[in-house]
């Protein structure tokens, strides 16, 4: 059944009330800090095992044997293994944290190609009583997956959403492993218009979206391109403005910066969008067609994206 983001969330909005940063509506996705620097620990939610100057992290005991995390080479991935035995790898490899969850201990890692708005991936590691070590790796695209949040008999799972995204909210257990808890849809606020536009609060253009005006307007110009073009806002920053008092940014598909590049722009008081989007064929499309925007408009495009536009 597909529900809403704010009736999926009800379900979970005590327990992800500490991780703010997962709800897709209020922000957009960041990259993950590294854990803090601390000594290694068993304790439940203890942070631990950061790099240190040789970007060594330090072996982590765990239910009678040992997780590691070693670089044979000095620019090569990071490997982690329990007792010998690999589990995973990547570029970045750093322990979170250990909790427990249905009575069993858990060891919780984040692991992920690093680079620009990508989160890691989870990989959740457990030994079942009487049995071997077992692990699994939660990720729902190229970015990796949303924060872990826990609770005494699950690690539930909130997808960032993009404007027009749908997204499945995970949960795992050590009965269960892996399943899907609902559907959530991205939705804008109810009854912002474009009075309520504030440029000077977005930390990304993508954030305007959130205005009912801006998401409904924007549907009517994107259609089914609508997530698309806001993943190619992603990694971006402030807005800046035309002299016409229109609002604009330009950003990249994470980890494609300069293959697929976006650009967006907002006219608060004439109610108007401008989109953008050059791709991996080098030819840009835009909604609505470049002919209609105003010069200054157009002008900051070129400025952003190349003057061929």
């Amino acid at each position: 059944m597909t529900r809403s983001l704010l009736a999926g969330l009800c379900g979970l909005a005590l327990l992800l009330g500490q991780i703010a940063s997962a709800s897709a509506q209020t922000q957009t996705p960041a990259t993950q800090p590294a854990p803090a620097t601390e000594q290694p620990s068993a304790d439940q939610g203890t942070n631990a095992a950061d790099a240190s100057d040789d970007d060594k992290q330090a072996p982590v005991p765990f239910e009678g044997g040992t997780l590691t995390i070693t670089q044979k080479e000095q620019y090569g991935e990071k490997v982690l293994a329990y007792d010998g035995k690999q589990l995973a790898s990547n570029y970045d490899v750093f322990f979170d944290k250990t909790v427990e969850v249905g009575g069993v201990k858990v060891a919780l890692f984040d692991v992920g190609d690093g680079g620009n708005q990508c989160g890691p991936a989870t990989v959740i590691v457990w030994k079942p009583e009487g049995g071997t070590i077992q692990s699994t790796t939660v990720e729902q695209d190229q970015c990796g997956a949303p924060p872990s949040a826990v609770s005494d008999n699950a690690i539930y799972f909130v997808p960032y959403l993009l404007p027009g995204d749908q997204k499945p909210a995970l949960q795992w257990s050590p009965t269960d492993g892996l399943t899907i808890s609902g559907n959530l849809t991205y939705m804008p606020e109810p009854g912002t218009d474009w009075k309520d536009i504030d440029p000077e609060k977005y930390q990304n253009i993508i954030d305007a979206f959130h205005n009912e005006a801006v998401y409904k307007e924007a549907e009517k110009l994107l259609g089914k391109d609508m997530a698309d073009m806001a993943t190619s806002l992603l990694v971006g920053g402030g807005t800046e403005k035309t002299a016409s008092g229109a609002f604009y940014a330009s950003g990249c598909v994470p980890h494609d910066c300069g293959g697929n590049d976006g650009f967006m722009a907002v006219d608060p008081a004439q109610h108007k969008l401008y989109f953008a989007r050059r791709g991996d064929n080098g030819q840009p499309q835009a909604w609505p067609g470049v002919a209609t925007w105003p010069a200054d408009v157009k002008a900051a495009l070129d400025k952003a994206l190349g003057a061929a536009n």
